[in-house]
């Protein structure tokens, strides 16, 4: 007789991994199933140009990562170092920037260089920050004057959301993005110290030091239900794997839609499914370089070329760039962020040379309602490269090699429905005991012994492995293994 585990993850992205180490820390016999020849999912360090160049290709930065997830599986001894990066700048087509220090008295002082009043209104900006759920602009009008300074704090708002930012509810998402910290400070951002892949790979090492035992290249074709019960998975090479729980770490359109029989489940809540909103809006260039750009807004050597550099000056030019993703395109004059991890961790590059990480948006799922060619993939980066070029001028010439990822590429190689970075969108209707759908926010399935573990569910996207703890506490609690995950610090 074939053996029967305990509990089979789909998907070995960050989120499963998590899970799956809390289930084999209780001594669960859990087995792991992931489609590509790799772990970690959009939390991963690829070897794409040469085997000297290390890209985060997906995910890019850590600070959601729960520092509680951190100690309890004691990724420390698994190699996991975050490395905190200072500061950054957002920087303008005139030529002018304002600065982001990890001292908050330089900051201060650089935001009282563009507004006295606003260098004020920022301390009491900080404070309220987690109270409010209206449009990021008329957030950040109640309290700064400077067109720039509004502009500098607006991207976390509408990073990897189909929203504009003077669409409501877009405040939480740049509250979503003050939950994490690195080394204890509120809000910090960090470098995974060998790319984020650094942190799938600590959780993989839990996970495997607890007896744990991970499949890849066994993408699943079917998720086996038996009398109303999930009894195993059949993969796409023809094995099948009985368990006694079933977890998907895939998005939930994926993981309904794709991977279970209709006539296993209720025609409403299969309409619930597909009316999730999963709508992308991001795209990525991984650019390895010659050396290091200038921008020619910056003093050269300047401290805040190791942060992220944000090419924007205006909230109303965000809208417009989220104008042309209601319009279907990709936008021309696009909101970046962009980070180079290798000034800070110089494990990632050779010497002398650098790995580029880009973040745009907006970038939609489809092009005018039909699918991307690679000639609008080319024409896309070339939007761009165009724009890094007018701030950077000679960037095109240090470019060594390039990768570039549209929400197609990214549904592709990783599985996210619609290229959608959070499995879903962080909108009020499906937040909290929305997430991902009313009656379905207790990281349970729609069948008895399935449970889901991804960003689909409550709190969200993000490299934070917050979903993935809260979903092996409540598999452990239904198998009577209490108090394994800590109680009540990831539930709000």
């Amino acid at each position: 007789m074939s053996k029967t585990w305990d509990a089979i993850v789909i998907g070995a992205g960050h989120n499963g991994l998590t899970t799956a180490a809390y289930l084999a820390r209780a001594g669960l016999d859990t087995l792991v199933v992931e489609k590509n020849d790799y772990i970690g999912g959009a939390a991963v360090s690829r070897a794409l140009y040469r085997d000297d160049w290390i890209y985060s290709n997906c995910s890019y930065v850590s600070s959601l990562l729960r520092p509680e997830i951190y100690r309890d599986l004691d990724l420390a001894r698994y190699g996991l170092q975050i490395v905190p990066y200072g500061g950054g700048a957002t920087i303008t087509r005139d030529g002018d920037y304002i600065g982001r220090f990890v001292d908050p008295d330089l900051s201060r002082r650089e935001i009282a260089r563009h507004s006295e009043r606003d260098a004020i209104a920022k301390q009491r900006f900080d404070r309220d920050v987690m109270r409010h759920t209206m449009s990021i602009a008329d957030f950040l009008a109640e309290y700064f004057e400077h067109p720039l300074v509004r502009a500098s704090l607006s991207g976390s708002g509408i990073i990897g959301s189909a929203m504009g930012v003077m669409s409501p509810g877009t405040a939480y998402v740049l509250l979503h993005h003050y939950m994490g910290d690195v080394d204890g400070n509120m809000g910090a951002w960090g470098f995974a110290r060998g790319g984020m892949g650094a942190i799938s790979q600590a959780m993989q090492d839990c996970f495997a030091a607890h007896g744990g035992t991970t499949l890849t290249g066994a993408g699943v074709e079917r998720i086996l239900v038996k009398n109303g019960r999930a009894v195993g998975v059949a993969l796409e090479n023809g094995d099948e794997h009985r368990a006694r729980r079933v977890v998907s770490n895939l998005t939930r359109p994926r993981t309904v839609l794709e991977c279970m029989d209709p006539d296993d489940l209720d025609p409403d809540f299969l309409q619930r499914v597909r009316n999730f909103k999963t709508r992308g809006s991001s795209g990525k260039l991984n650019i390895a370089l010659d050396g290091a750009p200038q921008f020619t807004a910056l003093p050269a050597g300047s401290e805040l070329a190791r942060g992220d550099l944000h090419l924007i000056d205006s909230t109303e030019r965000l809208e417009r760039a989220f104008d042309d993703w209601k319009n279907g395109t990709w936008s021309r004059d696009p909101y970046i962020d962009m980070l180079i991890p290798s000034m800070t961790d110089p494990t990632m590059t050779p010497p002398g040379k650098h790995f580029m990480s880009v973040f745009v948006q907006y970038v939609p799922p489809k092009v005018n309602g039909a699918d991307w060619t690679d000639q609008q993939v080319q024409a896309f980066a070339d939007t761009v490269l165009d724009q890094i070029e007018a701030h950077a001028p000679g960037f095109r010439d240090l470019i060594l090699h390039m990768e570039v990822r549209t929400p197609r590429e990214l549904e592709q190689e990783i599985g996210l429905t619609e290229g959608n970075i959070f499995q879903g969108e962080l909108t009020m209707d499906q937040l909290l005991f929305n997430r991902p759908l009313p009656g379905y926010a207790q990281y349970r399935g729609p069948v008895r012994g399935m449970y889901l573990c991804g960003s689909s569910t409550h709190p969200g996207g993000g490299v934070m492995a917050a979903p993935g703890a809260n979903a092996a506490r409540e598999i452990l609690a239904d198998a009577g293994r209490k108090n394994v995950v800590p109680e009540g610090w990831l539930d709000d």
